[in-house]
This record gives structure tokens, sequence and C-alpha cells, in this order.
């Protein structure tokens, strides 16, 4: 899921805070133990989380929401640890057709949250909310041909014809699914929590069930799953909290439950890990020192070691991790001219961005697809970005000038453009350096902030001009990911229901970059074929980057190297490449 980095899973990456909370959290760090800090909950592991849009599975889209629903709700596999390697989870055994269209699950025995049993007729109903419910902000996952691509039906008007999916319960442990076509990365796209188990019949959101609670219930106040935390509160502007569920399937957990405190706020958050309110958490860049880090590459190519000594003195466990995400700036095509998004192409330098306010955080991103996945692999992509139109990694204000000029703009009759990032200090930074960048040239950049939430509402409603996000990979592959910029689909009058592309309205845009980049995904979808398709699959994406450098649509910014901070009284696995919001805790041992 969660691929707007805090997105998407169509990931957005993180985002933002609360000014109250800095006043309430300021000034409290001590030299007080951490097990003696008077919270009385010395079994619950204590972490820091962005806002979150929605507890539903089949809604939720960013990584904030996804940590939590991780927690709550399994599905038919998993990435242990966020590892790249895909296992079962609810699945006990997978059996595929030699055609490898069919899929027969054989369920393990569990027990959701509520006392019921988990049962083939739960996933029938999960996998039909998916495809058919107006709230499903995912159903592009179940029934899209280059993604899960299950056999359905469709009426007149495109959509799905209820009950036509190919999902069916053979018998009560016994799941079976039916693709269109085969599809290598079905057991790792299986493992998006859209594709959850969900107790039969629990919402009425499509035909046959009157539900036993509202959407709006599931989204925020109901959550029954069969995971090793039971749901127990989620207040939106303040924490989440979950405790351990006893009759778990699995290995039932060490700690008492997991405390989220909702911080976005970067001086709140560093305050209260600090305080040693937090267990486990990141450190935000201001408050960064990589000369700090103590540690060595391990079989996986993480760092592993200890970080420190912090501010209050101790030393902490640290772990980095190159991920499959990528952050960047965003245009809203008809808002903004196509010389003036060329033009911040032109002045924007990734190297003293990344290296000057990111603190060497990560890789500087000049394609969306990271070079892990990147169609045709790391050396192909070496190859393409050779030819980059713009200035790879420094400022070439001469060109962004004359293209301003070109638009009828200049330094005495300056283009308005406001870039919205959520809030975060280094954003901000970022936005100041590239504002400083376009200084004299005739662009008057504003900046302004705003929560995460607020910001993809914003972006769902066209509001957005000029923006920062990020998103990462759910599963290891090129297709993740593409799929938001065909054009049609970035058309942000029909979303979220109808459209699940990037807030680009690219559509609008009479360009032949955009036409380039509409008839790529056609020719991606044309051919889905696992192995006969992949190259022409390959070369479609690799259009679709050369079209998002022609239009300068997005402006990818840096590829990060994902860390994790804890105190030493807590024995947490290192997470892997896929990222720590996949972690379930249930293994997490506190020793205080």
């Amino acid at each position: 899921m969660a691929n707007e980095i805090d997105q998407s899973r169509r990931t957005f990456l993180k985002t933002a805070g609360a000014g109250a909370a800095v006043a309430t959290f300021a000034g409290c760090i001590t030299d007080e133990d951490p097990s003696d800090d008077g919270s009385g909950d010395e079994g619950i592991l204590n972490r820091i989380n962005s806002t979150m849009t929605s507890l539903d599975p089949i809604q939720s889209t960013d990584t904030a929401s996804g940590e939590v629903i991780n927690q709550i709700y399994e599905g038919l596999t998993y990435f242990p640890n966020g590892g790249a390697e895909v296992e079962n989870l609810l699945a006990e055994e997978v059996e595929i057709s030699d055609d490898l269209l069919t899929y027969t699950f054989t369920l393990k025995e569990a027990e959701y949250h509520d006392g019921s049993e988990l049962t083939a007729d739960d996933f029938v109903y999960a996998f039909r909310r998916l495809a058919e419910s107006e709230n499903s902000e995912r159903a592009n996952f179940i029934l899209g041909d280059i993604f899960l691509a299950i056999e359905h039906e469709t009426d007149d008007d495109g959509a799905v014809v209820p009950e036509s999916i190919g999902a069916e319960a053979i018998d009560d442990r016994t799941f079976e699914i039916t693709l269109r076509s085969a599809n290598p990365n079905a057991l790792d796209l299986l493992s998006y929590d859209s594709f959850s188990a969900i107790p039969e019949g629990i919402v009425g959101d499509i035909e046959g069930y009157d539900g036993d609670y509202d959407q709006s219930e599931l989204s925020s106040e109901v959550a029954i799953g069969t995971g090793p935390f039971e749901f127990d509160n989620w207040d939106p502007d303040a924490e989440a909290e979950v405790s351990t569920f006893d009759d778990y399937h699995g290995s039932v957990a060490n700690i008492d439950g997991v405390h989220w405190q909702i911080l976005e706020d970067d001086t709140a958050h560093f305050t209260y890990a600090m305080d040693r309110s937090a267990d486990v958490f990141s450190i935000p860049t201001a408050d960064y020192d990589q000369s700090l880090i103590d540690a060595e590459t391990d079989d996986e190519g993480r760092e592993v070691g200890e970080y420190g000594p912090v501010e209050n003195g101790d030393m902490l466990d640290y772990v980095g991790v190159p991920q499959l995400s990528t952050y960047y700036f965003a245009f809203n095509a008809p808002s903004v001219p196509v010389e003036i998004r060329q033009a911040i192409a032109y002045v924007l330098d990734r190297e003293a961005l990344v290296q000057d306010i990111f603190e060497g955080r990560g890789e500087e991103a000049v394609t969306f697809t990271p070079p892990g996945a990147f169609p045709g692999g790391p050396e192909r992509r070496d190859e393409f970005i050779e030819d980059y139109p713009y200035e790879l990694f420094e400022s070439d204000r001469d060109a962004a000038r004359e293209l301003i000029e070109e638009a009828g703009y200049d330094d005495d009759d300056p283009y308005e453009l406001t870039l919205t990032t959520y809030e975060d200090e280094v954003f901000q930074e970022a936005g100041r350096d590239l504002r400083d960048r376009l200084s004299g040239l005739g662009v008057d950049l504003q900046l302004e902030e705003t929560p995460f939430a607020t910001l993809q509402e914003q972006g769902e409603n066209g509001n957005l001009e000029f923006y920062s996000l990020g998103w990462t990979w759910s599963w290891p592959a090129a297709d993740y990911g593409m799929f938001g910029f065909e054009p049609e689909n970035t058309d942000t009058s029909r979303m979220p229901g109808d459209a699940s592309g990037y807030y680009l309205d690219w559509h609008e845009e009479d360009s032949d970059a955009s036409a380039m980049a509409q008839e790529a995904w056609e020719t991606v979808e044309a051919n889905p074929e696992p192995e006969e398709g992949q190259e022409a699959r390959n070369e479609a994406y690799i259009d679709m980057e050369q079209a998002i450098w022609d239009d300068a649509i997005m402006l990818p910014l840096y590829h990060e190297i994902a860390e994790q901070f804890n105190y030493q009284h807590v024995d947490i696995e290192p997470f892997g490449t896929m990222g720590d919001y996949l972690q379930r805790y249930n293994h997490v041992t506190l020793d205080e």
C-alpha cells in the first residue's frame, strides 16, 4: 500500500505537522531512564507517525495509514520486515495452474479480532469490495491488465458487473482466483494491503450486503482483521493505538501493543524522540548528523550499526537501507506553462539539494523509476540518463531565462507560482533553494506548507500548481508507479474514484509528450504477457520517462536511503528495501 509516501501505496511519502505539538513537547528533554518515564506503558512500543487518511484497506493509499493497517489486517502474502522476498501469510499453500492463470490458496486457520473464523468467503468479499466498491481507490490493482488482471465482466459503461470477478470459495479454507493473463508479480501484488481479508458483509458498499457498519466507520473507528494487533483508537490529530491479539495465528507479540504519536512538525518530532517518548523513530534532517553513524554493510546491502551519542547522551541502534522510492516536485499541467516547468528543470541542482539540504540521505533521481526497478535494469537506466535534456547536476540560468522570456515573463513582470509541500522543514528549505535559484529570472515562487492529508485533498481537487510528494514501490517492478502517468489517469476531475494517477491533469496538455505517454501506456496494456510482452512494456515505460522529461511534468529529486533509529532497550529486526512501514511488530522485544 501506501504508496504515496506517507504515497502510495500509490505511495505518498511522509508528511506534515502540528504546530501545537511543538509547544506540547518543547523543552521536555531529560536524562531520565526510558523505563521511568511515568507513562505506565512499559510494554508498549512507541512510535511517531504522520497524518493518516483511512483505516479501510481498499481506501488507504499512504504509508502512514499502511503502517497501522499492516498491524491489524493481513493478506495472502507479505514481505517480511519489508524485505524483497515475498512469502505466504494467510495462505498456507499455493497451487498455480500450468497456464499460470489459476491460483488456488489453502488458507491457514486464523481468527479475527471479533472471534470469528477466517473463511474463503471473506477473501471473495474483500476482493469484490476492492473491485466493485465506490470507496475503492485501488480497483485498478485487481482489475487492470498490467496488475492482477482478475477475470471480470463489465457493463455498457465499463463498470465491473457485481459478482463477476474471478474469485471463488471452493470450500471454507480454499480460495481460488482466475486471471485473464499470467502475471509473474501476482504473489507480490497480493501482498498489497488492499487485498487484505476482512469479515464477509462487515460493510454494505457492494451489492448483496447491508453491512454491520457504515464505510465511514470502517475508515476511522472500526478495524477487524486477523493481524497480530487489535485496533484500539485513532484520533486523527493526535494518536493511534493497537493492542496485542492473544489469539493470533502466528507468533503472538512480545509486547502489549503499539502507540503512534501523530506529529508532523520536525521540531516536535525530534523533541519527542529525544525525550525518549518514542522507542523507534526517524530523525529529521535538520537534526541529523551523518558523522555520528558507525555502521557496516550487511549481506543485504543495509548499513547496520550505531548512531550517536545524540543530544540526550544515548547511543542509538541504526539501520540505513536504500529504498525503492522517489521524492519529486510535480506540476499541474493546465496551471503552469511548459516553458516555466522546463525553466525550473534547468535551474534545479539535485546534487546540491541532496548533499546540502537532505544531508546525503539519498541518491539523486533523474528518472522517476529507481535504478533497482528500472525497465531493463540499472545499466539501461545509466545509458538512458545520458540524454537528459536539462542540466543533470547543476543549474543553467541562461537556458532558464530564455524559456521564461519565451513564455512572456521577466523580472519586471514575473510569473507567479506557489510550491506546496507537506509540513516538513527540509522540503520547505528545498523550496527556498529553488526560489533563490529562480531569483531574477522572471518567476516569483511562493512557498506554502500543509498537512499531508490536506495536500492529498488539494491534489485530488486539482488545486495544486506545483507540489512535492514521494512514491514508494510496493513490489519491485517497473510496472508499479507508471500507471500514475497515463495522462487520462491524471484527470483530477475524476479523482479519487475514477482516476488514480498523480495530480498532473496531463490529459489537458496538448503536446507531443502527453500523446507519447498516452500511446506508451496503451502499448503497456496491449502487451500484458509476463515474458513475451516484457520487452514491449520496458520500451513503453522508457518512452513514458522520456515524455516526463520532455514536458517537465514531474521533476524527480532523489531516491531515499531510509533510516531507522531506536533506543537500545528495543530489539527489532532490520527492515528491508520495501520499507519499514511493512514491518509487523509482533517479534519486537522491549527490555526495560
